[in-house]
């Protein structure tokens, strides 16, 4: 199975684009985020003429998620489960394709450490927690991915001094990161390749910030265990960066052994 997880920073703007990459990438399963779409503008057909079965949870503002299966769609839940808060924005959606739970995050960006929204994004992280509670077990095949709004570490962003002060890599969202993990999840980028640096998945569009490396991984696949141990390769798709009205993140994705 090749799992994929993509910030397409609007899919009507991003369609040709994610088009293409279906074509020569031909992931299994595609969680997408910050679609900008709602449910009724999702472009079912076009992707179900690709081969792919698709979920999407959107209201046609910033945020936006889906999950496109090649090899099927159970079980959706959009948004949080019941017995959770409903969230106000649309930033999650899950449902299991091939006999893995697999869930689509757009997590908060924070803005700023001293912003309600920074207190939103904690509080956010902590519910996706007991959502996974509540959708899976971690001793089962459960895939959680996205955009995260958080680097692990600070080899993890293109200079930690750029970034002191800043969200996407205060300990309070680290650790927050951190107990997710705890759940029963790794960071299956990082667990491929634990000693490589400078393995961005997103760059500023400002400033050259692509061209001369300034990045950050925010974008993660964590999987459970029964997941983990199957990886036996894994991507950033910086091609997918490249070229006419890209992303400002880069497609993602490993490949599990059978």
């Amino acid at each position: 199975m090749r799992l994929a997880t993509w910030n397409v920073n609007s899919l009507k703007a991003r369609m040709p684009r994610v088009e293409e990459w279906l074509a020569y990438a031909r992931p299994d399963v595609l969680c997408l985020q910050e679609t900008k779409l709602a449910d009724a503008a999702f472009p079912q057909l076009a992707f179900s003429a690709l081969g792919y079965e698709a979920v999407h949870h959107g209201d046609g503002r910033w945020n936006g998620v889906a999950i496109l299966s090649r090899v099927g769609v159970e079980d959706v839940v959009a948004g949080f489960a019941d017995g959770i808060e409903a969230d106000t924005d649309t930033r999650l959606v899950t449902a299991r394709c091939g006999g893995v739970s697999v869930t689509s995050v757009y997590v908060p960006n924070g803005r700023s450490l001293d912003s309600d929204h920074y207190r939103y994004k904690l509080a956010w992280l902590a519910k996706l927690r007991r959502h996974l509670d509540a959708v899976a077990a971690p001793d089962t095949p459960v895939a959680v991915c996205g955009d995260f709004n958080i680097a692990p570490e600070d080899r993890d962003v293109w200079d930690p001094a750029a970034f002191v002060g800043s969200t996407h890599v205060s300990a309070p969202e680290r650790r927050a990161l951190a107990e997710l993990e705890s759940w029963g999840l790794q960071d299956a980028f990082r667990g491929r390749y634990p000693d490589a640096e400078e393995l961005y998945t997103y760059w500023d569009y400002r400033a050259g910030d692509f061209h001369q490396h300034r990045g950050m991984r925010i974008d993660l696949l964590l999987l459970s265990a029964p997941l983990a141990g199957r990886v036996r390769w894994a991507l950033v798709d910086r091609n997918a960066r490249k070229g006419k009205q890209p992303s400002d993140h880069a497609p993602v994705f490993v490949d599990l052994e059978p």
